[in-house]
């Protein structure tokens, strides 16, 4: 049984048995006898089906006279060039899988080292993935992570991938306290709390506040493609959030934290296949109703009034940044999108 890759072909012992039977004018069912060995078993051995042992390679020179070294090497040199064949040809499938992961971006980022060939950006993808080989990046095990994104192609999918994977390495060393949801249900105010507070502030409060939840906050760069603005999932004992300030609007990293939180506190984030349409409109309506309580932003935009100073008194009454209410409000279509920015803070 050959088998080949574009390069190398694996010829079976069994190939060289078959020869020096043909050369002798011995039938299989003969040499069968004469070795003790079923037909079925010698016709396994050559079609290279079952593995010439270093019993058979003694019986093969009592029988043909031919030293069980020499056997023993045609079947290791069999066997190397199988796993020589296998590696070529996944390989060849990984090259297509390197087209749609964005390697330069990675490498532009120092997630990995910059390399020419593209075996070797491969092996570099392997090595950062800590994958065998890059297609068992589709195993469901693997992508058991909650997040939100305004689109999904399969290049964001691999972005997606790449990003909780430099959230996962960046959170190893991170020192969190056991899991608690019930703490972090009780923290979300003082969460919410920070958005009043600079940007530039926020970062240790917010990391400490959450880590003490047992949960890990990666701030990450956004690759572009990636239509991603937050990502959550289990690694080992603790949960990992990785953020990115796509668009670098304060609003949309706010209400990206919530959808996340959103998704932790309704237990999204372990399921086999992901998240569902209705698991990521439960995390939306999470985030939106607790930045900005329902009752409230009904009774605001009933006034119609959508001033600058009629919005900075509405945020004050509800403690709450200002920009995240022209955000809403621009997002459900109460104001244009170009109205009011200077009360939007950038991260």
């Amino acid at each position: 049984m050959l088998i080949k890759s574009k390069t190398t072909i694996a010829i079976p012992p069994g190939a060289t048995i078959k020869e020096q039977l043909e050369d002798r004018e011995l039938s299989q069912k003969e040499f069968a006898a004469r070795m003790g060995m079923s037909e079925k078993h010698i016709s396994n051995l050559i079609r290279g089906s079952v593995r010439l042992t270093p019993e058979v390679a003694m019986r093969l020179e009592m029988v043909l006279g031919i030293p069980a070294r020499f056997w023993n090497n045609l079947e290791a040199i069999y066997r190397e060039d199988i796993e020589k064949i296998k590696e070529e040809n996944q390989m060849d499938n990984d090259f297509e899988i390197l087209k749609k992961i964005p390697y330069n971006e990675m490498v532009k980022n120092g997630w990995i080292e910059k390399v020419d060939e593209k075996s070797e950006k491969v092996i570099e993808l392997r090595k950062y993935f800590e994958v065998a080989n890059l297609a068992i990046l589709s195993n469901p095990q693997l992508n058991k992570i909650a997040c939100r994104r305004t689109a999904i192609t399969q290049k964001s999918d691999y972005c997606l991938l790449a990003m909780a994977q430099k959230a996962k390495i960046e959170a190893r060393d991170r020192e969190v306290e056991a899991i608690n949801i019930k703490q972090l249900e009780n923290s979300i105010e003082e969460i919410r709390n920070l958005t009043l507070r600079k940007t530039t502030e926020v970062g240790e409060i917010l990391t400490d506040v959450l880590s003490k939840c047992g949960i890990a906050l990666v701030i990450l760069p956004n690759l572009m493609g990636s239509f991603l603005q937050g990502a959550t999932f289990y690694e080992e004992r603790k949960i990992i959030i990785g953020m990115t300030a796509r668009g670098k609007d304060a609003d949309i990293f706010w209400f990206s934290l919530f959808h996340e939180l959103g998704h932790i506190i309704k237990g999204h984030i372990n399921n086999t296949n992901g998240t569902t349409e209705e698991d990521e409109k439960e995390a939306d309506d999470f985030a939106r109703d607790i930045l900005i309580p329902k009752d409230d932003y009904d009774l605001f935009v009933k006034t119609g009034n959508f001033s600058k100073i009629a919005i900075e008194g509405f945020s004050h009454k509800i403690g709450i940044a200002s920009g995240i209410v022209v955000g809403r409000l621009q997002n459900d279509g109460y104001i244009k999108y170009s109205w009011h920015n200077d009360l939007k803070e950038k991260i």
